[in-house]
């Protein structure tokens, strides 16, 4: 197996933060686990930059992966996208059916990826939440008539979308939640999931800035790189962008 992912911050795996500081994520959880089940080791590479627009991923990240020669391609996007009111929902959903196209040409199985929804956490959670269900039904249309595409949905899950598997921004899963998305991977590819991985024992949320430390800390930086046209992800090189062999642990 060669899997590589394509897309922003939900792939990079922001939000799942190691002692060294490095994120680690789903997708790389869902390499693991797949070498795991099938005893084997998996190729694996991730393209995904943090704060990447949908567009943006397909332009710049979908043509170095195919270049790999993978056997599976994750893709994720439009997070970012539906947070600017500019930006229509066809848009958004015209990248997914591009990533679709491609892969049929170049023989990739998609592995299609719904975010989780944070809304209830967020400012103006009604509007995330109006733009994110809008998305999620426009992306599964796509791909209504293609039961070859495997599906990982997790924007209708209700319990992703409690605190406990959120991170202190409240918009980047913690690794709670990052094992909970590779479960739900790992069970669509037909492989057998980790015991435990679906609802990791909830960590201590006490210390998560609230009021106005939580707008100060999280909210204002966003805002200001809204405001300047910057991105988190600015200068940023993909974390695997070559393949990297996963083996089964022992």
């Amino acid at each position: 197996m060669r899997y590589v992912a394509i897309g922003d911050s939900f792939s990079e795996g922001v939000g799942d933060e190691l002692a060294d500081g490095t994120v680690r994520g789903w997708a790389d959880l869902v390499a693991q686990g797949w070498a795991q089940s099938v005893g084997e080791p998996v190729e694996y590479a991730n393209l995904a930059i943090r704060g990447k627009l949908a567009w943006p991923i397909v332009q710049e990240q979908l043509e170095p992966a195919l270049a790999l020669r993978p056997t599976h391609l994750s893709f994720n996007g439009g997070g970012n996208d539906m947070l600017r009111p500019r930006t229509t929902i066809a848009s958004i959903a015209d990248a997914f059916s591009t990533v679709l196209r491609r892969c049929d040409e170049e023989g990739v199985r998609l592995i299609l990826l719904s975010g989780a929804n944070p809304s209830a956490h967020l400012p103006m959670s009604s509007l995330i939440q109006k733009r994110g269900d809008e998305l999620s039904t426009a992306v599964v249309g796509r791909i209504s008539d293609r039961p070859d595409v495997i599906q990982a949905l997790n924007w209708p899950d209700a319990e992703l979308s409690q605190i406990g598997y959120w991170s202190a921004d409240r918009l980047h899963m913690n690794a709670r939640g990052h094992h909970r998305v590779a479960a739900r991977v790992l069970a669509a590819l037909g492989q057998d999931v980790p015991e435990g991985w679906w609802s990791l024992a909830e960590g201590d949320t006490a210390g998560r800035p609230r009021g106005l430390s939580y707008y100060r800390e999280h909210v204002g930086p966003w805002v200001k790189r809204r405001l300047t046209g910057r991105s988190s992800g600015d200068g940023r090189p993909p974390k695997f962008g070559e393949w990297t062999q996963i083996t089964p642990a022992r």
